[in-house]
């Protein structure tokens, strides 16, 4: 995969045209557009969107804007890890893109900027945005002072000279074949929560590096932030998510996060919901839970911050008897306990990653659920007096992931929700489905 890095100052438009870049497509895609706004420093962490341009596999990288250390600003410590962030861009990337903002003209962050990228001696693309007239091309001029054999004037907002930038990117590009990519095939796992319980820290421990930026200001995090974990030889994409608040607390920009982390749930093949240990489940862990459970996932409830918790044996049964209590309706999802600092426990998360896949790609034969059915005549027989001239049939599974079965009877008004919590369960008990939803619909036989 051609990796290509878009690095430059707050607000030259780096975001916006990452989001014009990738809707360059030879084929159909699920990108959601990463967050834009007037305001600089919207984008923290960096996002990665993949796409195909003339059959060539292409990933852009979009990067929070980039300052000089001697400018002096108010979130130093998230400044510097933006700054960060900026530079691993650089050093992964294939190609640079160095975005300049035509209407501020040149600053000492673009000539900064440009001294960085020079010495790590890799292809770059010097690119005037905001340029969207052929009136406003001479304001470009300049630029060349930073050495560039070319500046290419671009408009990421009204699509000015973009085609002659994507061929460019296009031409420097390698060949290669499209067969599917194999990323494609990997488990997706998504890390949801409230603000600041540890969604970053815990996959920056498992990668090992600091992917995403760390804080102690809820809401940093304002992307879904795709990284590759490879666990003895297996790998998994894992999807940091912006924290979800209550309604009453949120901008205008973490509204938006919150819609891509409720995509990147729809993404997933599992969701993790994190959990501050040292606060036990509050009511948004609950109400972030019921978003879980409709959205047909596999759940693991991971609690967080585990090393903070004083006699852990005893914190332990607490909050495992207080996320059953509470999170009743997931009473399926497994509980464990880790520590994003100190690592703690943190591998005991791929075995169950595994197990809950092959539990959702579990298929049980109409036959072996048609038994289960008989052994449970009895209290079947007790729901068939309750609801008068209901007959149970057969029940078969009609698909996987999540697991969905459709219970047949001879009329469906005679069930009620407590009678499928009854199915569920016998079917649960004899199949485990530990970590997945199982979803009954009811069919009746009766003739139209």
């Amino acid at each position: 995969m051609y990796l290509v890095a878009i690095v430059g100052m707050p607000n030259a438009g780096k975001t916006t045209l990452f989001n014009r870049l990738m809707k360059y497509s030879d084929k159909k895609t699920d990108f959601v557009p990463a967050i834009t706004d007037k305001m600089p420093g919207v984008t923290r962490d960096r996002n990665i969107g993949k796409t195909v341009i003339t059959g060539k596999e292409i990933s852009f990288v979009d990067t929070g804007g980039f300052l000089p250390d001697s400018i002096e600003l108010k979130d130093r410590d998230i400044n510097r890890q933006v700054r960060e962030q900026a530079i691993i861009g650089i050093e992964e990337a294939d190609l640079i893109i160095h975005l300049l903002d035509s209407r501020q003209g040149l600053n000492p962050s673009d000539i900064e900027m440009s001294k960085l990228i020079r010495s790590y001696n890799k292809p770059c693309l010097t690119v005037a945005n905001k340029v969207d007239s052929p009136e406003r091309e001479k304001t470009i001029l300049e630029f060349y002072e930073l050495g560039a054999d070319k500046v290419i004037p671009v408009s990421a907002m009204s699509g000015y000279k973009l085609d002659e930038l994507v061929e460019t990117i296009a031409e420097m590009a390698p060949q290669k074949s499209v067969q599917g990519s194999a990323e494609n095939l990997l488990p997706k796992i998504a890390i949801i929560g409230r603000p600041n319980t540890g969604k970053s820290t815990i996959i920056n421990a498992l990668l090992s590096k600091n992917r995403l930026i760390v804080s102690p200001t809820p809401g940093t995090t304002r992307d879904a932030i795709d990284s590759i974990v490879k666990f003895y030889q297996r790998e998994y994409i894992f999807i940091d998510t912006a924290g979800i608040r209550k309604k009453s607390k949120t901008t205008n920009i973490e509204h938006y996060a919150i819609v891509r982390a409720e995509k990147a749930i729809k993404r997933a093949d599992i969701v993790i919901l994190l959990i501050d240990g040292t606060m036990g489940v509050v009511d948004q862990d609950q109400k972030i839970a019921g978003l879980l459970k409709e959205a047909g996932k596999g759940i693991i409830i991971l609690v967080n911050k585990w090393d903070l918790v004083e006699n852990p044996e005893e914190a332990f049964k607490k909050i495992e008897r207080e996320v059953r209590d509470k999170l009743w309706f997931i009473d399926y999802a497994p509980v464990i306990t880790v520590s994003g600092i100190t690592k703690k426990r943190l591998a005991n998360i791929f075995p169950t990653i595994d197990n809950i896949i092959e539990e959702l790609n579990k298929r049980v034969p109409t036959s072996e659920l048609n038994k289960i059915i008989e052994e449970n005549q009895g209290a079947l027989k007790k729901i068939e007096e309750t609801a008068r001239g209901l007959r149970i049939l057969y029940l078969t599974q009609v698909s996987l992931n999540p697991p969905h079965f459709v219970l047949f009877v001879n009329k469906i008004t005679s069930l009620k929700k407590q009678h499928l919590r009854f199915f569920q369960k016998i079917i649960r008990d004899k199949y485990g489905f530990i970590g997945c939803p199982i979803i009954i619909t009811v069919k009746s036989t009766r003739a139209k």
